[in-house]
């Protein structure tokens, strides 16, 4: 078991310190991609025209012109069965005196308590060392951001903003990076229906790498053994995208009102991940929508996940969604990756609790 365990340790650091390798990281914003809000969720990540709360710092930081009171909000999900746990706290208040607002927003996602054995194995015996379980640490390969936003509404019509984060990538004893950028977004209204647009990464995130390689002991052997080498710490940058949607509302009667929206992330890492792709862009669409009964309660449904594999042909991963808006408190809870392609990978659920002041 134990040398199972040191064998696991060394696999699961390769792919992760690879990414400290290279000099553009194809992957390496994708821990964000889960958002903030379980209404996103229920509506299938379609957002960028339709986001108008403490929220809208991450999916169109355009969104938060429409605060009318302080909010603060707290999301946790959880995705492939429960290993990885993702965590969202954030805070947005709107300010008078120049029709702005301001917010800011943390996010975490993490696999936790996995156990470190480089230490527990004698190597010379070849057998585990005595006690070992004093030898055997835990840690934890966790991804953070903390976003600074603005926004500020030019006209009755137009409305733009700026957020910058601060990325940190910490990988237990062994690795950690530190990322900077610049995010921008705007939302426009007609008469006909909202648009929105996000730049995510203006200014090309760079991230900087820091490998120590002390604490892998001399285990450098290990490494040899499975074809790779101790990786050494280096610069990176993560290239920008674009985020663009629309969003209609639809009154029925004085009761109901049905929303609908539709987003496409647009890519340019060349990823040829199975999506709509058009030279070095990929293009990834999504579609959601929801009905509510007097703003108090709402059902809401989504499409995500547009794949088209060659082995097994299209697919798109359905989501769903409610809502319940009590008081002050508004709590919305978000279910994805119970089909298509995405649900070998296990259920998402997201739960987030707003309050406004």
């Amino acid at each position: 078991m134990i040398r199972f365990s040191l064998a696991l340790t060394i696999f699961i650091l390769i792919p992760m310190l690879s990414l400290a390798q290279s000099a553009q990281a194809k992957y390496g914003n994708d821990f964000l991609s889960t958002g903030s809000g379980a209404r996103a969720l229920g509506m299938g990540g379609a957002h960028v025209a339709l986001t108008n709360d403490v929220t809208a710092a991450y999916w169109n930081v355009a969104g938060l012109t429409e605060l009318q009171s302080p909010q603060i909000m707290y999301m946790h999900s959880e995705r492939f069965s429960g290993i990885v746990g993702y965590d969202y706290g954030a805070a947005a208040m709107p300010l008078k005196d120049d029709k702005g607002a301001v917010a800011i927003s943390f996010f975490r996602q993490g696999v936790d308590n996995i156990a470190n054995t480089l230490n527990a194995w004698d190597r010379e015996r070849d057998q585990p060392k005595g006690n070992v379980e004093d030898y055997i640490t835990r840690f934890s390969a966790a991804d953070m951001a903390v976003f600074f936003s603005y926004a500020t509404q030019r006209t009755e019509r137009l409305s733009y903003g700026a957020s910058a984060k601060i990325i940190h990538h910490k990988l237990g004893p062994f690795a950690q990076a530190w990322g900077y950028s610049l995010d921008v977004g705007a939302k426009y209204k007609t008469d006909f229906a909202n648009f929105g647009v996000s730049v995510r990464d203006l200014t090309t995130m760079q991230k900087m790498w820091d490998v120590d390689e002390a604490a892998f002991g001399d285990y450098e052997a290990q490494f040899d053994s499975l074809g790779a080498t101790l990786p050494t710490g280096q610069n990176e940058y993560v290239l920008p995208s674009l985020k663009v949607g629309a969003s209609k509302l639809f009154p029925v009667g004085e009761d109901f009102l049905v929303t609908a929206a539709a987003d496409f992330d647009l890519l340019f890492e060349n990823r040829q991940a199975y999506y709509i792709n058009v030279g070095r862009m990929s293009v990834e669409p999504h579609i959601g929508g929801e009905v509510s009964y007097k703003q108090v309660i709402a059902l809401r449904a989504g499409l995500t996940d547009f794949i088209t594999d060659p082995v097994s042909g299209f697919s798109v991963s359905p989501t769903l969604g409610m809502g319940l808006n009590i008081s002050s408190f508004v709590l919305d809870y978000g279910f994805a990756s119970f089909a298509g392609a995405s649900s070998d990978l296990g259920f998402t659920h997201r739960i987030s609790l707003r309050f406004d002041f």
